[in-house]
């Protein structure tokens, strides 16, 4: 059965997306002031304390990472939130892992921070669940904070430490120990190539409870997943480097919306410039091998570059009709010939481009730009008004050949 976790929700409400936040063992939500004060400036900010910890109820255990981890789609659920960027660090890590694999459409993107797909051997989660049953949470509460921050930070900062073995004894003693049960029965390596939300995971260089080496499991076991290491940072890695924490969580996040964006709109531009006939064909085409660079040309070509406001697509039109024959990329520049009158652009203006790149780039390339242009023209290809000087024309040393109009898949 799940509980009604404690939680604050901040940010700037309705239509922004919802960073979810889960804490460590032995923590509350306020670990996260520093990312919640910054990142809820953009996004809803839903910082957790989980089952047994801060201001949420603490039945009696043992738990496991899927009760948590149910807990959280439960409060999903009550605020209406189908799909959310989802944090964890350590023990809150391993729940977002149990999430992001067995309710993957509700995690739009998983950052894992300072966390493991095992956490050690379990007998050592279950004397420390043990011995906190009978002495209490505040008899642990030095080790812990000792693993939380490195020693340069620790002796910095007295007031942070102090704060911090406070948050820890007052932790649920039930709630904690139920919770080290949790992670003694957590093993969730043999799951990480079920998780599909783009993945950041992010390792402390001194944490001595989840080692970078810990980290890289996690990462090498999902695909596509990055893998940074911050120096200096223990445990509390949010805490110690909050800035490039919130930073890290901040791009991520966007990430996937702003490459989603870009590759709409450039699909966009380049249906515009090249024709959905071509463009169909190109995206038909697609294999595994070709699509990283279809997502790169549509991105950054169409995306950004012929989006840009300072040149108008005549104008880049003709450019690209310049630099291709300057530089003899004869596929590409058959592709944009064609395209280029089934649009805007006259065979005169053709003719113009041509002839002013055999000044400045050479005959031999404005003459085999010519051709394929001649060639497009014979085959009917642009509208019928464009009747002119290029009809007729024919190479300087009449080398016309016929084309290769076999159209192509870049920009």
């Amino acid at each position: 059965m799940t509980v009604a976790l404690a939680h604050q929700l901040t940010g700037p409400g309705p239509g922004a997306p919802t960073v979810v936040l889960l804490g460590s063992l032995g923590s509350d939500r306020s670990m996260w002031d520093p990312q919640i004060r910054t990142l809820s400036d953009q996004v809803n900010v839903l910082a957790v304390d989980l089952r047994g910890h801060g201001e949420s109820p603490a039945p009696a255990g043992p738990y496991t990472i899927a009760d948590l981890g149910g807990d959280v789609l439960a409060l999903l659920d009550s605020l209406k939130l189908p799909a959310v960027h989802l944090v964890g660090l350590s023990l809150g890590g391993a729940v977002s892992q149990w999430i992001a694999v067995h309710a993957p459409t509700r995690v739009h993107t998983l950052t894992l921070l300072c966390t493991a797909a095992r956490f050690g051997e379990p007998q050592g989660w279950l004397d420390r669940a043990a011995g906190v049953r009978a002495e209490g949470t505040g008899s642990i509460a030095e080790a812990v904070v000792g693993r939380w921050y490195t020693e340069r930070l620790a002796t910095r900062d007295p007031d942070l430490v102090a704060s911090s073995r406070a948050m820890v004894a007052a932790t649920s003693d039930e709630g904690y120990a139920a919770c080290c049960e949790a992670l003694s029965g957590w093993d969730g390596r043999a799951d990480l190539d079920r998780i599909a939300a783009p993945t950041l995971v992010i390792a402390g260089r001194q944490d001595p409870a989840t080692t970078p080496d810990d980290l890289r499991v996690v990462a090498d076991g999902i695909a596509n997943a990055t893998m940074r290491v911050l120096d200096p940072g223990a445990h509390l890695a949010s805490v110690e480097q909050a800035g490039r924490v919130t930073a890290l969580i901040a791009s991520h996040i966007a990430g996937p919306a702003q490459r989603s964006e870009t590759y709409e709109t450039g699909m966009s531009v380049r249906r515009t410039v090249l024709g959905d006939a071509h463009v169909d064909r190109a995206v038909a085409g697609t294999t595994a091998f070709t699509a990283p660079f279809q997502d790169f040309i549509t991105r950054t070509a169409w995306g950004d570059i012929w989006n840009r406001p300072g040149l108008d697509h005549h104008t880049r039109r003709l450019l690209t009709l310049a630099i291709l024959t300057a530089v003899g990329n004869e596929h590409e520049l058959d592709m944009h010939i064609r395209a280029a009158l089934r649009d805007d652009v006259t065979p005169d203006e053709l003719v113009e481009v041509f002839l002013h790149t055999a000044v400045y780039a050479g005959v031999p390339n404005s003459n085999r730009a010519f051709a394929l242009g001649k060639n497009a023209l014979a085959e009917g290809v642009g509208s019928a008004h464009h009747v002119g000087a290029a009809d007729t024309a024919d190479s300087v040393d009449g080398d016309v050949g016929s084309a290769d109009t076999e159209e192509q898949s870049g920009p």
